[in-house]
């Protein structure tokens, strides 16, 4: 409501503020859908889920799944190619093609489709492999997804070269890039749509962090940066 407030048009969710919410280190399935549910309840903006990696490993459960995300009222979602298993992190590519294509099939048949977002998370695991990226992001391109999506990538240079090689489009996450690249950067390169991630939570928890630390140490001087009650409960107020 805070995000609506500032002007913005959509919204998307995060599994990172999920888990933190919760002192976890990882959100679960039922905990996501109630989030996005909470949210689109709460807000006028269309809302996109964060589903990970649809909580299973074959790609017909996974499809199965996204009736789940539709009956939040999200009108998009993304589904990632990472397991979630530290030793084997990512899915093997044919395996990740298909669990885009069983996506892409269960979205089809819902009575209003979704916005699919493809995310190709290898560059969190292998920070040079940017050519796997691409070919993954194609992939998931001719699989029929509506948006592309790689994390970690941090310059513009780099965006470039994601954005040139595909022609759906491509959503960069400022939470890991450079933070001196701006809003009009972005359109100047072609890029669609951006997110931050779990930014605006870790920004929270950090000054939670701090105040907890002045706290702990007697000093409570941070009282007086906090903002005003009024001015924050003003986005609360629906007019009803």
């Amino acid at each position: 409501m805070i995000v609506e407030a500032a002007g913005f048009e959509a919204l998307a969710t995060t599994s990172l503020g999920v888990a933190i919410s919760q002192g976890k280190r990882r959100a679960d399935e039922t905990s996501l859908l109630e989030n996005c549910r909470h949210i689109c309840d709460a807000t006028d903006l269309p809302v996109t889920a964060d589903f990970e990696n649809g909580f299973a490993d074959d790609p017909e459960t996974v499809g199965a799944r996204v009736n789940h995300i539709f009956e939040t009222g999200a009108v998009g979602f993304s589904i990632e190619d990472s397991t979630g298993e530290p030793n084997a992190p990512l899915y093997e590519f044919e395996l990740a093609l298909e669990r885009v294509e069983a996506v892409v099939d269960a979205n089809a048949r819902l009575p209003v489709p979704m916005v699919v977002t493809a995310r190709a998370e290898n560059l969190l695991y292998e920070p040079t492999q940017l050519e796997e990226t691409i070919r993954r992001l194609q992939a998931y391109e001719r699989a029929g997804a509506d948006v592309l999506y790689a994390p970690y990538i941090r310059d513009l240079d780099v965006m470039r070269q994601v954005v040139s090689s595909v022609t759906r489009p491509v959503n960069v996450v400022m939470g890991f890039a450079d933070p001196s690249i701006t809003l009009a950067d972005l359109a100047g390169i072609g890029v669609s749509r951006v997110s931050i991630g779990g930014g605006l939570c870790r920004l929270a928890m950090q000054a939670a962090q701090r105040a907890a630390t002045m706290m702990s140490e007697g000093d409570f001087r941070f009282v007086s940066e906090l903002v005003p009650l009024a001015g924050l409960t003003r986005c609360f107020t629906r007019g009803d």
